[in-house]
């Protein structure tokens, strides 16, 4: 008996270390993305700039002036207007595609599949740039628009403009909605959807009453991956919007980088995170009624 145990006491000895082999690596990432980043940010927002890498002393100022000042009000609503229109153009346009795969791409699913995530072999910035030449006052859209009589000369009306943020962002993060709202479609039993046949439901009537509440929670999970990394955002809006695109992440960036004041900065970040941990509670709520309702 003994002589079993010494023979497998080794065993579990590389099978201990193997786990956490594998596990180190992930608890490593967790803690420098997840807990260590965070945590360093919030440590600067309570120190006061003295030109150094860490600051020095902790003062409550930062705040103050992010509460205070009108301006960081009005950047902060206007990024959350922004990105709530993002967010809306991006899961209503996302909707009909991810339905169609769910329930009418047949064999063709796989391609269509890999046509959705085909964007994301391209880099974001080149998208982005491609926006702005498509938009530009001599871009791809004036020119359309000049060669088939509908005006005579080019317009400003495009580009550098919240508009052109908005339809940049959405395409951008098209397929980051698209999905989350297949996989929620996907997943309902499609007894669901003939009985509700069976019992004289017409299709508008089946999809409103049974396809619609079931996949909520797909829908809510591409609003959030939509939402929270927009209102951040600050590459969009200096490359295709104006002044009067200016987001909050742009400030941010200003901050961190002209302006060499990292504690000011990381204030306004701070700021930022619990406006979005807000929103992300309002829908966690609201995923929990929809799913009590199913």
């Amino acid at each position: 008996m003994s002589s079993i145990v010494a023979a497998q006491a080794p065993e579990v000895r590389s099978s201990s270390g193997f786990r956490i082999g594998m596990l180190l690596p992930g608890a490593l990432v967790t803690f420098l993305l997840i807990l260590f980043a965070p945590a360093l940010v919030v440590f600067l927002a309570f120190r006061d700039n003295d030109g150094s890498l860490l600051g020095a002393g902790f003062t409550t100022a930062n705040f103050a002036t992010v509460v205070s000042d009108p301006l960081y009000w009005t950047v902060t609503l206007r990024s959350l207007v922004i990105a709530g229109l993002v967010t809306l153009a991006t899961v209503v346009t996302a909707y009909p595609v991810a339905y169609y795969l769910a329930f009418h791409a047949g064999r063709r699913r796989g391609l269509l599949l890999f046509l959705v995530t085909l964007p994301f072999w391209t880099s974001y910035l080149l998208r982005v740039f491609a926006w702005k030449i498509v938009l530009a006052y001599n871009g791809v859209l004036n020119s359309a628009l000049i060669e088939s009589g509908v005006w005579s000369e080019p317009t400003l009306a495009f580009l550098n403009t919240p508009a052109a943020v908005v339809v940049t962002l959405a395409h951008a993060y098209a397929p980051f909605a698209i999905l989350p709202i297949y996989v929620a479609l996907d997943t309902i039993p499609k007894s669901l959807i003939e009985a509700a046949s069976d019992l004289g439901a017409r299709p508008f009537t089946s999809f409103r009453r049974v396809v619609l509440p079931n996949s909520m929670p797909g829908v809510l999970a591409a609003a959030l991956v939509v939402f929270v990394p927009t209102v951040g955002d600050y590459v969009t809006p200096a490359l295709v919007g104006g002044p009067a695109s200016t987001m909050i992440g742009t400030l941010i960036q200003a901050q961190f980088g002209k302006a060499n004041d990292w504690p000011f900065g990381a204030a306004l970040s701070v700021a930022v995170m619990l406006v979005i941990l807000c929103v992300v509670l309002v829908a966690r709520a609201t995923d929990r009624r929809f799913g009590s309702r199913a």
